[in-house]
């Protein structure tokens, strides 16, 4: 009972796989509000802010970091669709996890990847979109959360794959903006 009690009032909500086939849940802070801001520090040494988004539909992706190779290989397959991606209206991806900088950088030259990947070790900004509380590690990781934020700063869509009892840890990109487009028509 108290589970049943604690799952409904989490706010988040269950969306069916039907579009995709990958369940998957939507956290808060959901669709129509505003993307709580940030400034983190790249792999690259580089301060990142959503800021610097303004104006552009840009791809949020919380992942679990090093230590999770399907989370790098979503990052080299969200860079195999940037076609597909920029046809939905994407267009930019960064992607967050709580890995200190210098070994993202590392991980992200090692893998030649272009896709910034920012470090967050704190968790701060991690807890500001409730990510770290759909992955394996429990709250102290992110799990695998996607969030497109809009050219005003608003979130147009959510939705966070890595959560019990399934823990998707790689979610083909076509999969992705399956349950995207779906969703934020609906």
């Amino acid at each position: 009972m108290l589970y049943l009690v604690h799952r409904n009032g989490s706010g988040r909500h269950d969306v069916a796989p039907d579009a995709s086939g990958f369940k998957h849940v939507a956290g808060q802070p959901g669709r129509g509000t505003a993307a709580p801001p940030f400034t983190l520090t790249s792999g690259a040494g580089k301060q990142v802010s959503l800021t610097d988004f303004r104006g552009k539909n840009v791809l949020l992706y919380f992942q679990e970091g090093l230590t999770c190779p399907p989370c790098w290989d979503q990052i080299q397959d969200l860079e195999a669709n940037r076609a597909a991606l920029n046809a939905a209206g994407v267009d930019a991806v960064v992607s967050i996890t709580t890995d200190v900088a210098n070994l993202i950088g590392q991980k992200v030259s090692d893998k030649r990847l272009t896709t910034p990947v920012l470090s967050d070790p704190t968790l701060q900004v991690s807890r500001s979109y409730n990510a770290n509380r759909y992955g394996m590690m429990g709250q102290a990781r992110d799990g695998h959360t996607f969030i497109l934020v809009g050219p005003e700063g608003i979130i147009r869509w959510r939705a966070d794959y890595g959560g019990a009892p399934d823990y998707t840890m790689f979610l083909p990109t076509p999969k992705m903006l399956t349950d995207m487009k779906r969703e934020m028509t609906s």
